[in-house]
């Protein structure tokens, strides 16, 4: 009787992270409740086709979005030196359009093709920003799931090249601003997986991913589910 009593009690205890071992490429991924910004570990950032980092006020860049933490814990406020690096980032990237200022009064101007990755800052603390959305000339940002899928690819690969196979933290990408209102947190952290472990088939991407949840995302994934999901992948992995 103790010991039913005391599966069931752990059964009904909230799960905060789960933790996945891959063989093939050696790896690890870790689905966790936290802060991003924490422990040492390059970062991504989703970012709008325009790169825009004004925040003051919520007008342009929400002041709760990881946009606007990157710029106040990384940058210590100072948007001219973000701006600086995003500049000399995106140097060869040629933009896909440019708007003019009375079509867009607030933010930049230069939109970028999406899945566009700047790649920002020193090792061991690299920061990979990602055009994932489009923000319309009113400051509304919209994506769907192949341009989120689309974005992913190309992110998977600049990590590949850049980060030396260091650990990665990510945020739930889609989960806040972006419009992507058709997938609930659930199924956009099983896009995200799916899409890493595809992509780690032809070559590891990095030895540790992991994805930080909100408080507000781990209260609507099933973490246990989460937890079998990765199994299920990294036994699909492991034998391919």
């Amino acid at each position: 009787m103790t010991a039913c009593v005391a599966w069931g009690l752990g059964r009904a205890r909230p799960v905060a992270r789960v933790q996945q071992a891959f063989q093939r490429p050696d790896m690890t991924v870790v689905v966790e409740s936290g802060d991003v910004f924490d422990g040492p570990a390059h970062l991504v950032v989703g970012f709008s086709d325009t790169f825009d980092t004004a925040s003051s006020g919520g007008a342009v860049i929400n002041g709760d979005s990881v946009q606007a933490q990157l710029l106040a814990r990384r940058y210590g406020g100072d948007v001219q030196r973000l701006d600086a690096e995003l500049t000399a980032a995106l140097a060869a990237v040629a933009p896909v359009a440019r708007e003019d200022r009375d079509g867009k009064p607030l933010g930049k101007l230069d939109r970028y093709p999406l899945g566009t990755v700047a790649v920002l800052g020193a090792r061991p603390q690299l920061v990979f920003a990602v055009a994932y959305s489009r923000i319309g000339n009113d400051c509304v940002a919209a994506s769907s799931t192949e341009d989120l899928w689309s974005a992913l690819n190309r992110l998977w690969d600049s990590m590949h090249r850049h980060a030396q196979l260091g650990r990665v933290a990510m945020p739930l990408v889609g989960s806040g601003l972006s419009r992507l209102d058709h997938l609930d947190q659930d199924s956009l952290l099983r896009l995200i997986l799916m899409s890493f472990v595809a992509r780690s088939r032809e070559g590891a991407v990095c030895r540790e991913l992991r994805v930080v949840l909100r408080p507000a995302d781990l209260e609507r994934i099933n973490m246990r589910e989460m937890a079998a999901f990765l199994s299920a992948l990294a036994s699909g992995l492991d034998d391919a």
